[in-house]
């Protein structure tokens, strides 16, 4: 056994860890011999001095390793997984997967918890009352088999030592190191065994990757390391410099998702939806047309295999008849100060702050208000006046600081200002 004081007191200098040092730290943070502070520390030297390829490559496959691995597509050989590293109203892990299934192509997920000013699609299928992300490898197929969508939480099974590593970044300002994503992702989609994944990785002010050029870096580092180890794969590359969609909040997030499977989803989401579709399906060897997917939705079949899905995963067949999300209570507008062009949004900040006003957690056992939301209603390079709404907020209690602290985030200039494109690049 390698002394943990020593491992830190090597990556605090910025000395490189040999693989055994690196799967010792994996093996601490599986079976609970190593302490959050010892953990912590770990994380903050790695985020500070960074990891090379081959530091990377150990704590990835050390923490693939660290716990079950399914091989799902032995089972299912067109199985389809998709990933997205994160940002602000990004909510195509709630339709993506039902619109495919609706074309006949199965998708399984492993949902994540909201991390730093980023929601969790976890936490989003949490709104929905009843629903049980408790997920095995027989409940898998089980859902797969009766739906083609199978919903789970990163178990104490799979990628043990990520669920540890994956809170505590979370709260050490450690979540934008390049080799701790990577490492954190592909452990577990590479766990679970789907025969493609595509990522969604995003850049601008409200990604973790903020310029396009640390965006394409990830997607390389992510498609390289996913490749070598023999899973079909290749990264969009997608912009996040504005909330995706029109809604930002759990309850919210979910209820778009739902207009989106009804044919009334936002012209952005569903783009970036779509083209991850598409690019899914190409890898598995089963490509769809754009009209494939737009006629599974324009016929019902999607939101049918939501419906499906939600009733098998927990949700009582009343609340599908009829969904209920209520949103906080507390409404207030977001008013422009003056006339112009809306030229730019702090979307990382409007990330942050939902997070003060409830959407996720401050500390790991913080409690989620699914209610609180916030509804934007103009985008990049839109002309607007003084006294127009620009978004409205619904919160849970009055708080005129953080009402005035959300408005900040909307920049309304003189000039002109146009949106960055929703597809930057692709990787693969």
């Amino acid at each position: 056994m390698i002394l943990p004081y020593r491992i830190l007191e090597r990556k605090r200098a910025g000395m490189r860890l040999a693989e055994e040092e690196i799967l010792e730290v994996v093996r601490g943070a599986a079976d609970g011999s190593w302490s959050d502070a010892q953990l912590g520390a770990f994380l903050m030297a790695s985020a500070i001095h960074g990891l090379d390829v081959e530091e990377t490559r150990a704590l990835t496959l050390g923490m693939l390793e660290s716990g079950e691995r399914w091989f799902l597509a032995r089972d299912v050989p067109d199985l389809c997984d998709k990933h997205s590293t994160g940002g602000i109203g990004d909510k195509t892990s709630l339709v993506l997967p039902f619109l495919l299934a609706a074309c006949g192509l199965p998708v399984s997920m492993l949902a994540g918890r909201g991390l730093g000013h980023s929601g969790g699609t976890m936490d989003k299928l949490e709104a929905i009352p009843g629903i049980d992300l408790n997920l095995d490898r027989a409940r898998c197929l089980d859902l797969l088999g009766r739906c083609g969508v199978a919903f789970g939480g990163a178990t104490g099974g799979i990628a043990p030592a990520d669920r540890r590593l994956y809170a505590l970044r979370d709260v050490t300002a450690t979540v934008e190191s390049l080799p701790l994503i990577t490492a954190s992702i592909l452990s577990k989609k590479l766990a679970m065994g789907a025969a493609a994944v595509v990522f969604d990785v995003k850049a601008g002010n409200g990604a973790f990757m903020q310029d396009e050029e640390s965006a394409r870096e990830l997607a390389r580092m992510l498609v390289e390391t996913a490749r070598g180890l023999g899973t079909k794969v290749s990264a969009l590359i997608t912009d996040m410099s504005q909330p995706l969609g029109r809604w930002c909040g759990n309850a919210a997030e979910v209820r778009e998702g739902l207009d989106c499977l009804e044919g009334r989803g936002p012209e952005d989401l569903m783009e970036v939806t779509y083209r991850l579709a598409e690019e899914v399906a190409a890898l598995v060897g089963h490509p769809r047309k754009r009209a494939d997917l737009e006629g599974a939705i324009a016929s019902g079949r999607a939101r049918e295999r939501f419906d499906q899905w939600a009733v098998l995963q927990g949700a009582s067949p009343a609340w599908v008849l009829a969904p209920k999300l209520d949103l906080a209570p507390v409404e207030r507008p977001l008013l422009a100060g003056r006339s112009g062009v809306l030229s730019r949004i702090d979307t990382r900040q409007l990330g942050m702050l939902l997070i003060e006003a409830g959407t996720g957690r401050v500390r790991p056992d913080s409690e989620i208000d699914h209610g609180v939301s916030l509804l934007v209603e103009a985008r990049l390079g839109d002309e607007v006046r003084e006294g127009d709404e620009l978004g409205r907020l619904f919160l849970r209690r009055d708080d005129i600081g953080l009402v005035e602290r959300f408005k900040a985030c909307f920049v309304v200039s003189d000039g002109e200002a146009q949106a960055p494109p929703l597809l930057l690049g692709r990787i693969g």
